[in-house]
C-alpha cells in the first residue's frame, strides 16, 4: 500500500516521504511529566494508549524510525516547539496542531486517554489525504519565535503593570480616596503625597515600587522592539505596532487570499445561514487576539492621518455620523481594521504599493 502524506507550508521541516516502508502514526497529549502515546501502524486498529517520560519516549522513536515512516502530532501549548524540533531532528514527520475540544460525541468523558484516541483517529484521516482533519499551526523559526516571545512579553508586563496601579486604586478608594491615572509615575506621586495620609503612602508604596519597576522594564523592552523596525511604514503605523505584525505573521506569504488573511485575523463576522436565510452577527475572533488589538488600535490612527486612504475614504463619513451609535462605531472600526490588513498583506507580498491605496508614508 503507498501512503501520502499532506503536504503543509505549517510544518517547518518536513521529511521525505518513503512508500516502501509502512507507515507508523503516533499522537501525543502532551504533559510536563509524561507523554500519553497513541499509535497505530498502518491500517490496523489503534492500539492502546501508554504513557512514556518525555526522555523515554524520544528514545523510543529513535528505535522505530530505522523501520517506519513516522507520522506524529500534538496540540500547540505552552511547551512551545521544542518537541517538534526533537522529533523533525529524528527523521520524524510532525504536525503542530490547534488545540480543540475533542469530545465530538459530547459524552462529557474527557481523559489523556480519550484525548490521545481521537487526536489519532483525526491524524489517520488527515494522511489519508483528508487535508481539514487536523488545522495546522505554523511553527516558526527559532530566531522568529524568539522575537515573537519578546513582543508578547512586553504585552504581558504592560498587562501586569495595569493590574498594579488598578490594585492600587482600589487599595486607596477602600479609605475614600480616589487615584486617578498613573497614580505611581514620577511627576503625580509627589501631589499624592500631599493629599494622602502618611499611613496611606505608605501602604501605597510596595505598589508603587513594583509599577515604576514594571514600567522602566516595559519602556527598555519598547525601545528595544522599535529600534528593529527599520522598513517605510505608513504615517499612524508606529514601529511598536509595525513589529508586532511582523512578529505575530512571521511569514505574510504563507496566505494565498484575501479571505485567509481575515480568517486568520478573526475579524470575519460570524454566520448562522440555511436555506435562504442569511443571519451574520459579531467577528468570530477565531484568529490572532494580538493581531486584532494592534490593528483595532491603529485603525483609529488611520481616521487621523490617512484621509486619502480608499477605506478611510470609504468609513469615516458613516464613522462621523452623528445618528451612528456606540456599537456602529465599533463595527465600522473593526470593518476597517480587517479590510487594512488584507491591505498589508498585499503590501507586504509586493501586489500592491502604498501609493496605490492612498497611504502616505510616514517621516
Amino acid at each position: 500500500m503507498k501512503h501520502t502524506i499532506p503536504s503543509t507550508p505549517a510544518v517547518a521541516a518536513r521529511q521525505p516521504v518513503n512508500h516502501l516502508q509502512p507507515l507508523l502514526k503516533i499522537a501525543l497529549d502532551v504533559h510536563l511529566a509524561w507523554y500519553v502515546v497513541a499509535l497505530q501502524e498502518d491500517g490496523a486498529s489503534p492500539k492502546p494508549p501508554q504513557r512514556f517520560q518525555p526522555a523515554d519516549f524520544l528514545k523510543w522513536v529513535k528505535t522505530k524510525v530505522a523501520g517506519y515512516q513516522v507520522v506524529t502530532c500534538y496540540e500547540a501549548g505552552p511547551f512551545g516547539f521544542t518537541l517538534h524540533r526533537q522529533l523533525t531532528a529524528l527523521g520524524v514527520t510532525n504536525y503542530v496542531i490547534r488545540p480543540r475540544n475533542w469530545d465530538d460525541d459530547h459524552r462529557r468523558i474527557k481523559t489523556d486517554r480519550t484525548d490521545a484516541l481521537a487526536m489519532l483517529n483525526a491524524l489517520d484521516r488527515f494522511c489519508a489525504g483528508n487535508k481539514k482533519a487536523l488545522a495546522l499551526v505554523r511553527v516558526p523559526t527559532p530566531t522568529q519565535e524568539r522575537q515573537r516571545s519578546q513582543t508578547r512579553l512586553r504585552q504581558s508586563l504592560v498587562r501586569d503593570l495595569k493590574m498594579l496601579a488598578g490594585r492600587g486604586r482600589g487599595l486607596a478608594l477602600q479609605y475614600g480616596y480616589r487615584l486617578k491615572g498613573d497614580w505611581y509615575g514620577h511627576r503625580n506621586w509627589p501631589q499624592w503625597q500631599e493629599e494622602l495620609p502618611t499611613w496611606l503612602t505608605r501602604l501605597l508604596q510596595p505598589l508603587r515600587d513594583s509599577a515604576l519597576f514594571l514600567y522602566d522594564q516595559v519602556r527598555k523592552l519598547t525601545e528595544a522592539i522599535q529600534a528593529v523596525s527599520v522598513r517605510p511604514r505608513p504615517k499612524g503605523m508606529g514601529a511598536l505596532t509595525e513589529q508586532v505584525l511582523v512578529r505575530e505573521v512571521g511569514d505574510w506569504s504563507r496566505f494565498k487570499n484575501r479571505r485567509q488573511v481575515s480568517s486568520y485575523l478573526g475579524l470575519c463576522p460570524s454566520e448562522n445561514s440555511s436555506g435562504p436565510r442569511r443571519q451574520q452577527g459579531q467577528v468570530t475572533k477565531c484568529g490572532n487576539p494580538r493581531l486584532r488589538w494592534a490593528l483595532a488600535e491603529m485603525a483609529w490612527r488611520l481616521v487621523r492621518f490617512q484621509p486619502d486612504y480608499r477605506l478611510v475614504k470609504k468609513w469615516k463619513p458613516r464613522l462621523l455620523d452623528r445618528h451612528a451609535t456606540a456599537v456602529r462605531r465599533k463595527q465600522i472600526i473593526v470593518a476597517l481594521a480587517r479590510g487594512f490588513g488584507v491591505d498589508w498583506w498585499r503590501i507586504c507580498t509586493g501586489q500592491t504599493t502604498p501609493e496605490k491605496l492612498g497611504l502616505k508614508i510616514g517621516e
